[in-house]
């Protein structure tokens, strides 16, 4: 695959609109999007390191997509995180969800809201490639092998 091939400028050339400013994105829009990110990135690696069924890949996408595992991830990135990047955390991270999810604790919720509002700036900042080189960095913190 060619390095070239970018998914957000595939979207920007099919569907063109206005550009907008990232930083007028609500944090909650960008934890959404994020949360999309995060979870593709995530299914890629496993899909292309493993095999088996796709019920035995769920569960280990499963076991790294979730709120407690998002907030140890959130922690062992953020000495690694520029000014700009660690604003676009804490936005997320202190925005104020309607709800939490029903198996964490609110703390890690918030974490986790903050990573992925962190990868849903950097995804809309064309900086995909900084996403990967954060969550490498932290799953070998965590020392987690896909």
């Amino acid at each position: 695959m060619n390095r070239s091939d970018n998914l957000l400028q595939e979207i920007h050339h099919s569907f063109p609109a206005g550009n907008r400013d990232i930083r007028t994105y609500s944090p909650l829009a960008l934890a959404y999007l994020g949360d999309a990110v995060f979870e593709i990135m995530i299914r890629t690696l496993i899909t292309e390191h493993s095999a088996g069924r796709v019920k035995n890949l769920h569960k280990q996408a499963s076991s790294l997509v979730n709120a407690g595992a998002q907030a140890k991830l959130a922690a062992s990135i953020q000495e690694q995180l520029t000014e700009e990047e660690l604003s676009a955390f804490r936005h997320g991270r202190n925005a104020k969800a309607s709800s939490v999810a029903k198996n964490a604790d609110i703390h890690d919720y918030r974490n986790a809201t903050g990573l992925e509002a962190l990868f849903g700036y950097l995804y809309l900042a064309g900086r995909s490639g900084r996403a990967a080189e954060l969550l490498k960095y932290g799953l070998e913190q965590l020392d987690i092998t896909i």
